[in-house]
C-alpha cells in the first residue's frame, strides 16, 4: 500500500472518531495500526461490543470489507464504515447483527 493511499486511511479514521463523538457523545479515536483483530480496530471508540473497520475508498469491496470486520472483531458486532469522496459516512451491518447492534446502542453509554 502506497503512502497516498495510507494517508487517506489515516484521514478517513481521523474523520469517522470525529463523526462518533459528534453523534454519540463518546470518546473515539484511532486505533492501534500493527495488526488486525478485536484487539485493534480502525476506529476505538466508548460503544462497548461494537468494532468499527473504516473504508475512505472510491469503490469499496461490500463482502471482503465485512468478512475483515467479521474475522477481527471477535464476539463484538462488527461495522464497516464507509465513506466515498463527497458522499456521506455510512455504516454496513449483517442483518443478523442488527438486532444485537439496536441493543448495545440503547444501551446508556458512558
Amino acid at each position: 500500500m502506497g503512502k497516498k493511499s495510507k494517508d487517506k486511511g489515516k484521514r478517513g479514521e481521523l474523520e469517522l472518531a470525529a463523526e462518533l463523538r459528534r453523534l454519540f457523545g463518546v470518546d473515539a479515536r484511532r486505533g492501534v495500526q500493527y495488526h488486525g483483530g478485536s484487539d485493534s480496530p480502525d476506529v476505538v471508540a466508548d460503544l462497548p461490543g461494537v468494532h468499527i473497520e473504516v473504508k475512505r475508498t472510491e469503490r469499496l469491496s461490500l463482502y471482503p470489507a465485512m468478512q475483515q470486520a467479521a474475522a477481527d472483531a471477535g464476539d463484538k458486532v462488527p461495522i464497516v464504515c464507509h465513506r466515498a469522496n463527497r458522499q456521506d459516512w455510512v455504516a454496513i451491518v449483517r442483518l443478523d447483527d442488527l438486532p444485537k447492534l439496536a441493543a448495545l446502542l440503547s444501551e446508556p453509554l458512558s
